[in-house]
């Protein structure tokens, strides 16, 4: 994961670049490890052109991956942000095999897919990435810029009154707020094509069976859950996001699903250490035999004493982090699960005051005033520092779960299978305004990269064609026994779909105590005095004379409480223009399912229910 800006089609491009270098430093948090930046004018006009320009996070392609990248020819230019999992595949389905490639990153293969399949080839891409890439071989030059189809990467675009036909791209708000008049996240899996008719140069490309599903007149899955489906997609999920060539470990909270990511994380990284192992072992052997009987011919001489510890030093062993307040819920499960699964766990404490303190650089980095991102983000962010102070690069995150498969406890509410469902598609369609937002800039802050496997889109075309019926939860399905003795609480086919041992193993995947835990969200889980303590600090700063007129203060997406209107307030202080908050969505609380307005998961009855 990276940062990118881009300034398309402006009218002195050259003169441009020392403030997009300014620019681009607001975003270089995303990017610690080098920056980039290409300027590329036209050919009938000296002036006019477009800069590019990158601050990069190094995970793949360590040595040679510096952005922006520039084709052997030198007619292509592009930046990436992300990761695209299958580009040895990708690579290997070139029709020019011959193909050169400058570098070892996996964004290099961008470059040659666009020239074998033009603008198509976004559709191949599987990863999470938001891109900008310039064809200076037409003119004008021609602009195609992507983001992946969940929004996992943060992207935007914007426009400036003062550079008539010029447009911007950037992967945080920061970058673009002072100069850009009129501002937009831009669409996940939607593609910019400077090609097409004005007015008509963004359109969808990511097309999957289940998107219209919240639509009116839609067809309701019917398709009963397949279990090993389930598992089996989400096991490949988690094993192409170990592809790293640096130190990684996994968000562990103690809940669902951070302990799945956990537990095939666990697995897959055992299976690693294990061929490692056992090829350290045949050059230990080797090294052994030269030493009692000599060099002899055809037998490779051993490794010395230093490549040893240099290959002991390789063995992977999976880290887990964790974070809450002293002896939160979260802690206390994210404890058991690192035991049972023998991580290294990292165990983080903070105390409410602290959190208090990290609010404004929050906001700041979150670009958002919605209150339950906010709520979430601040522990995350925390230890977000601890984990980069450590020197990892990368960690897998449980985000997604409870949207494709409706573990919110105000799920329960839900009158029937039609509206359960039409719930989940509307909450993973939104993902990018709220956990993933929250989980890419609170992490990225730091320079940290999130992925999230929940978010496959294998995994996904699997989970959301599940009949909702066989999703459905409620306060009488707790008392409800399968076979097993199994309640049919949230996320049942989930839980169910790994309530067992893997084959070649000696233990099921999880305990039953974190397989079967009730959902807390995770700002519930770190502690509930946090949630409290938030709400105690708003009530006491924000007088009832200014609530009372916070309508005339902000007449769009007004507060509803003080501690929405603190969060606001704080946010408008970052970034205090029209065009900035009308990039922030806030989540609202289904009210017409009986839900209460807090969107805290204690404010819902079935959390009480469950623990009496």
């Amino acid at each position: 994961m990276c940062g990118i800006l881009a300034c398309i089609n402006h009218p002195k491009a050259a003169a441009y670049r020392p403030r997009m270098l300014n620019m681009s430093r607001c975003i270089r948090h995303r990017g610690p490890d080098w920056s980039g930046c290409v300027v590329a004018t036209e050919e009938n006009d000296a002036d006019r052109g477009s800069i590019l320009c990158h601050e990069r996070l190094a995970i793949v392609g360590v040595d040679t991956g510096a952005q922006p990248l520039v084709s052997t020819d030198g007619k292509l230019i592009l930046a990436v942000n992300g990761e695209i999992y299958n580009h040895r595949q990708l690579r290997k389905g070139l029709k020019n095999q011959k193909a050169q490639f400058k570098t070892h990153s996996d964004c290099e293969v961008i470059l040659h897919l666009y020239k074998e399949h033009g603008s198509d080839f976004v559709k191949m891409l599987d990863g999470m990435f938001s891109f900008v890439l310039l064809d200076t071989s037409v003119s004008p030059h021609r602009c195609i810029a992507a983001r992946d189809p969940i929004g996992i990467t943060t992207f935007y675009q914007g426009w400036s009154y003062k550079y008539p036909g010029a447009t911007f791209f950037s992967s945080e708000l920061k970058a673009l707020h002072e100069e850009c008049d009129r501002i937009r996240g831009f669409p996940p899996g939607h593609l910019y094509d400077s090609s097409l008719p004005e007015g008509q140069e963004t359109v969808r490309y990511y097309q999957p069976t289940w998107w219209h599903g919240d639509e009116e007149g839609a067809k309701l899955p019917t398709t009963e859950a397949d279990l090993t489906a389930i598992r089996e997609s989400l096991e490949a999920a988690v094993r192409k996001r170990l592809m790293s060539e640096v130190p990684y470990g996994v968000l562990l909270s103690g809940g669902l699903d951070s302990s799945l990511i956990a537990t095939i994380a666990a697995r897959e990284t055992n299976k690693v250490a294990e061929a490692q192992r056992q090829r350290y072992e045949e050059r230990r052997a080797r090294k052994e035999a030269v030493v009692a009987n000599g060099p002899t011919d055809g037998l490779p001489v051993g490794l010395d004493d230093d490549e040893d510890q240099e290959t002991l030093a390789a063995w992977p062993r999976l880290h887990s982090f964790s974070i809450g307040l002293e002896g939160s819920p979260d802690l206390m499960a994210a404890r058991e699960a690192a035991r049972y699964l023998g991580t290294v766990h990292h165990e983080y404490t903070f105390t409410v005051q602290e959190g208090l303190d990290a609010i404004s650089d929050v906001i700041y980095h979150l670009e958002t005033f919605d209150v339950t991102t906010v709520r979430a983000s601040t522990p995350m962010y925390l230890l977000s520092r601890k984990i980069k102070a450590m020197g990892v690069k990368m960690v897998l995150s449980g985000e997604g779960s409870d949207e494709i498969f409706g573990g919110y406890l105000y799920f329960h509410a839900a009158p029937d299978a039609k509206s359960f469902h039409q719930e989940c598609v509307k909450r993973v369609k939104a993902l990018h305004t709220a956990d993933c937002l929250r989980a890419n800039k609170s992490t990225m802050a730091w320079g940290l990269e999130a992925r999230v496997p929940f978010l496959d889109k294998s995994f996904l075309e699997t989970s959301m064609n599940v009949d909702a019926k066989d999703k459905m939860f409620s306060k009488g399905s707790l008392q409800e026994k399968d076979a097993d003795g199994r309640p049919r609480m949230e996320k049942y086919i989930l839980r169910k779909a790994f309530d067992l041992t893997p084959p070649g193993d000696a233990k099921p995947y999880l305990p039953e105590s974190i397989l079967w835990r009730q959902k807390e969200q995770f700002s519930d889980g770190v502690g509930y005095s946090w949630i409290d303590g938030m709400k105690e600090y708003a009530n006491k700063h924000i007088s009832d004379r200014k609530f009372a007129q916070r309508k005339e203060r902000y007449p769009e997406s007004t507060p509803d409480t003080k501690e929405a209107y603190w969060i606001r307030e704080v946010f408008e202080s970052w970034f205090p223009t029209k065009a900035s908050a009308s990039t922030a969505v806030r989540w609202i609380p289904r009210g017409d399912w009986g839900c209460a307005s807090d969107p805290s998961g204690r404010a819902v009855n079935i959390h009480e229910f469950a623990y009496e």
